[in-house]
């Protein structure tokens, strides 16, 4: 086993909460980074806009992620279908992608609307600007890879995987969210 997955393994069984909020933040700041570098723009790197998807990730989605996880292999399954049948997959999939991505995707924009000091009038343009279109993005990538993750990997690594994806998934959310940041200001 690779030095490092076994690391983070050991951690995961001693310290969940605190290496599901690093490698969460870790991960969501990882995308800022990321996204920061391809903008074609002057501006110098920002660590301060690195540091808010890191505290949305360490806060928010290792918190929640884990207990929605939790919740989907525990709760959502067809009566007299064993746990892992794809009738059941199925149905993890669908209340991940028509229950959790619909209010997941504007949870992320006012969240970093709120911690960039936004008004409730960029906050409110915000979502209506980029929600509908990033929840269809959403909807072209994560049901496959949520397929998958629900198929093959443990319950107790699914939100890592989801974050290791999520390293592209968050630069394109960063990108989004920097592009709307400068729409607004300029209005």
């Amino acid at each position: 086993m690779n030095p490092i997955f076994r690391f983070y393994s050991q951690s995961l069984k001693t310290h969940p909460r605190l290496t599901n909020g690093l490698s969460g933040g870790i991960l969501f700041g990882l995308g800022d980074i990321i996204a920061q570098y391809m903008e074609k723009t002057d501006a110098p790197y920002d660590p301060v806009r690195t540091l808010r998807p890191f505290v949305y990730g360490a806060l928010f989605v290792s918190v929640i992620g884990v207990k929605w996880y939790r919740f989907l292999n525990n709760s959502v399954r067809i009566n007299g279908k064993p746990a892992d049948h794809w009738m059941n997959t199925a149905a993890r999939v669908a209340c991940d992608q028509l229950l959790f991505a619909p209010v997941g995707i504007p949870f992320y924009f006012l969240s970093m609307a709120i911690l960039e000091g936004g008004t409730p009038e960029q906050i409110r343009q915000k979502l209506a600007d980029k929600w509908w279109p990033t929840l269809v993005t959403n909807w072209y990538i994560w049901p496959l890879f949520q397929t998958f993750n629900f198929t093959i990997v443990p319950v107790h690594y699914r939100l890592l995987t989801v974050n290791t994806l999520s390293i592209f998934w968050n630069t394109f959310l960063s990108y989004t969210n920097s592009e709307v940041k400068v729409l607004v200001d300029e209005a």
